[in-house]
């Protein structure tokens, strides 16, 4: 039950950052996995991260380009394809929201020890891992009626 009820109260903290950006949740979702990137990624790769189709993601990429958020560039290597790149000066808007936030986020982290600190990190790795393997699992599987 505290997991459902963790889960719920990130989803809907992350509504309600959306909500005050005037943004998307899955916009704000892939702003940070594209900052989290060291390189610009192609739309497919976006689609890849988040699940979403490829006409999905080129939507979202639309959204956040029209937003200011994101570029989109030739890649030099392959002319072919594009890259979606943050723009640093848009999503620093984003980041000193989650900045502020993040403060007193950290609060709930001060008094836990280092060995504590590594399992709580050990755990998200393992907890991104599965939801990811979960995820194409679902896809998998044929919908309900």
């Amino acid at each position: 039950m505290e997991s459902r009820r963790y889960l719920a109260a990130y989803v809907l903290f992350n509504q309600a950052v959306a909500d005050h950006l005037g943004l998307h949740p899955t916009d704000v979702q892939c702003l940070s996995l594209l900052t989290a990137e060291p390189e610009p990624l192609t739309v497919k790769q976006i689609a890849e991260l988040t699940g979403l189709t490829t006409g999905s993601a080129t939507r979202l990429v639309d959204r956040l380009e029209r937003g200011g958020y994101v570029t989109r560039t030739p890649d030099r290597q392959d002319r072919r394809r594009v890259l979606v790149a943050p723009v640093p000066e848009r999503v620093d808007r984003v980041t000193a929201l989650w900045d502020d936030l993040g403060q007193t986020w950290q609060t709930i982290l001060d008094g836990d020890s280092e060995d504590e600190l590594r399992a709580i990190t050990r755990h998200m790795r393992r907890a991104n891992d599965l939801s990811h393997t979960q995820i194409r699992r679902l896809r998998a599987m044929p919908k309900p009626e």
